[in-house]
């Protein structure tokens, strides 16, 4: 399997000099190097802005990643209304993985991974002042956890906090969200809600902007078009169970990837794009993206084409 960065001006991403690549190839599996997780994916991205920032600091980037779940994760002590007790508890945290210092995973006597508690960050009011979840040193409580019903009170909804802890299994009846449980209630709030993804502030902390590109349209990330490039190559060559001469084989499949069908591929998400922009379904928008396959943009007055076909 493999991972790789990817610009239409520039090809896979390498340094100016060709001695560095920020391409990662893994053997996917339980048994063999594991899965591609947010942590690999971040450390990654780490190492592209590294390599940015060392040989085209005079351009302005943008990373832009589809949505899959490992690419929105947040942080592990970001703020989540999920699981929260309702009254103070002096033993609550979020339970997170046991890692040593260098980000390897702990393990115990018996091969299963060490868990362990950290806190979780602070919330936000209104007028945006910092809101502590833990009661501050010198409380009769203190560093135990508020609880929701403190929580939401400290926020002045004296009513919301006398609401039940949680719906069971969070499934709220739809037409009561704004007021039949504490859970619900601290999920619509703004910080609760509209907090950033771990790889959005990995990206910010180095100057970097971040785009997610909307659920299930592969067809907007041109990356999979040279994915299946590459796959057809690599198909091409002869079979092996060598490790190293799959690995061969797979670097030589995403190097023949030529620049100018990246280019193609390019224009042809950006048609799509276009497409949506103007008003076109799935349906329509691939039916227009194949009749103008030689342009960048489709024309103005696209929607009128469709009154003499019988794309709907």
């Amino acid at each position: 399997m493999a991972a790789d960065f990817i610009s239409a001006d520039y090809g896979w991403l390498r340094s100016k000099d060709g001695t560095q690549s920020t391409h990662v190839l893994f053997r996917a599996g339980k048994t063999c190097d594991g899965y591609y997780t947010n942590n690999e994916i971040l450390q990654h991205t780490e190492s592209a802005m590294s390599n940015l920032e060392k040989d085209y600091a005079d351009k302005d980037h943008i990373f832009i990643f589809d949505n899959a779940t490992t690419h929105l994760k947040r942080p592990n002590d970001a703020l989540s209304a999920r699981h929260l007790p309702k009254n103070p508890n002096p033993d609550w945290g979020i339970t997170v993985t046991a890692k040593s210092t260098d980000g390897k995973q702990l393990h115990g006597p018996d091969g299963k991974a060490l868990k362990t508690k950290v806190p979780m960050v602070p919330g936000h009011l209104l007028d945006g002042s910092v809101q502590p979840l833990y009661f501050p040193a010198g409380h009769i409580k203190a560093g135990w956890f508020k609880g929701m019903a403190t929580i939401i009170r400290e926020r002045g909804f004296e009513d919301e906090a006398q609401l039940r802890c949680e719906c069971p299994s969070f499934k709220c009846p739809p037409r009561r969200w704004a007021g039949c449980c504490c859970c619900r209630f601290l999920y619509n709030q703004p910080d609760f809600s509209e907090g950033l993804s771990a790889l959005e502030l990995t990206c910010q902390a180095r100057g970097f902007c971040v785009l997610f590109l909307p659920k299930y349209h592969c067809e907007l990330n041109f990356i999979e078009q040279c994915w299946g490039c590459a796959k057809r190559r690599y198909h091409q060559f002869p079979s092996s169970s060598k490790g190293s001469d799959l690995e061969r084989n797979m670097i030589e499949a995403l190097d023949s990837v030529m620049l100018e069908s990246m280019h193609k591929y390019f224009i042809r998400s950006q048609r799509f794009m276009d497409a949506y922009q103007k008003g076109l379904n799935g349906q329509q928008a691939a039916w227009a993206a194949k009749r103008y396959h030689g342009h960048c943009m489709l024309p103005e007055a696209i929607m009128h084409e469709f009154d003499n076909e019988t794309i709907v």
